[in-house]
């Protein structure tokens, strides 16, 4: 397949994500709805390819794209389909799940220092962006773009070259992804949401996200969900999701995981699957949900990190 050379250094676009949030949240959560955040596995990934690029101090960055089984396969798509998504204007909802590791000091082959990130991604797209090279330029432009983002750092993305023959630089270092575990959902009557208000799910962001839990492929219906932010205009203190599942009798048939930017609600009986990516860091040991048994309305509750919050 032939790739058009201005295809090989993709700049992503910058969404609105003040768009994902509907209205502002009026309440704070109450110390009831707590539930127990999850633990987390330990993945050493298998090596793949490796990346050099040069920061905005023109020092050289190399990226490890990796791959494992605990990380989820992205939605299949076209050819076709990315060029039209890369040429829209209009954020959409095809993501591809990648976690990105802490950066690790090594020496290159000139022993210089220089700094390593691993990236890991799934092994059947692995093999995918090994084959096609619209969807590695893809994938290799999303990862970089993910760094900047996550790590307050400038690439310069056009000087990116693939290293021939070298799967990896320096060493790969274990990365810890959040195993999932049962969520205790609170079950409240009182009516606390409307159903009318509700609103199809939006399109989310193209996946710069990382993913932070155990993958478990499921096949489910997306339910009818919107999101508030409290405050409403700058960076909020809250978030919330208010979802619809009018076919959930009891809260026992939910599991419902909290990941530092991510939101996965899944049902025992595989009848709703909900992933949200947010644009904000989550408290995660401070969220709490409720269950109305009578509107069939999921309500969680996320408190956000401040502002100037920096992973550790």
């Amino acid at each position: 397949m032939s790739v058009d050379s201005s295809l090989l250094n993709i700049e992503s676009k910058e969404l609105d994500y003040e768009k994902l949030f509907l209205d502002s949240l009026q309440h704070e959560p109450e110390p009831s709805d707590l539930f127990k955040p999850a633990t987390f596995l330990q993945v050493t990934p298998k090596p793949g390819f490796c990346i050099k690029v040069k920061d905005e101090e023109d020092k050289k960055v190399f990226i490890n794209i990796c791959q494992a089984d605990n990380v989820p396969i992205p939605e299949e798509i076209s050819d076709e389909k990315l060029m039209e998504l890369l040429d829209s204007e209009v954020p959409t909802d095809y993501r591809i799940p990648m976690s990105l590791g802490e950066s690790h000091p090594e020496l290159d082959k000139s022993g210089q220092a220089c700094t390593v990130y691993d990236i890991v991604i799934n092994p059947k797209f692995f093999e995918k962006i090994q084959k096609n090279e619209l969807f590695r330029v893809f994938m290799i432009s999303i990862s970089m773009e993910g760094l900047e983002e996550k790590y307050k750092m400038k690439l310069k993305r056009k000087s990116w070259v693939m290293l021939k023959n070298k799967k990896f630089m320096g060493s790969i270092a274990p990365q810890n992804i959040r195993n999932k575990s049962k969520s205790l959902i609170c079950e409240v009557s009182d009516n606390v949401g409307s159903e009318s208000s509700l609103q199809p799910a939006a399109p989310s962001t193209p996946l710069i996200k990382e993913i932070s839990s155990h993958a478990v492929q499921h096949i489910g219906e997306k339910p009818l969900y919107k999101l508030l932010k409290d405050p409403a205009q700058g960076h909020p203190e809250f978030m919330v999701a208010e979802i619809n599942l009018p076919k959930i009798k009891i809260a026992t048939s939910l599991i419902l995981n909290i990941g530092e930017d991510r939101l996965l609600l899944e049902t025992r009986s595989d009848v709703y699957l909900l992933d949200i990516y947010f644009p904000y860091n989550i408290i995660q040991e401070n969220c709490g949900a409720q269950f109305n048994r009578k509107t069939k309305l999921l309500t969680v509750t996320m408190p956000v990190q401040p502002e100037n919050y920096v992973t550790t």
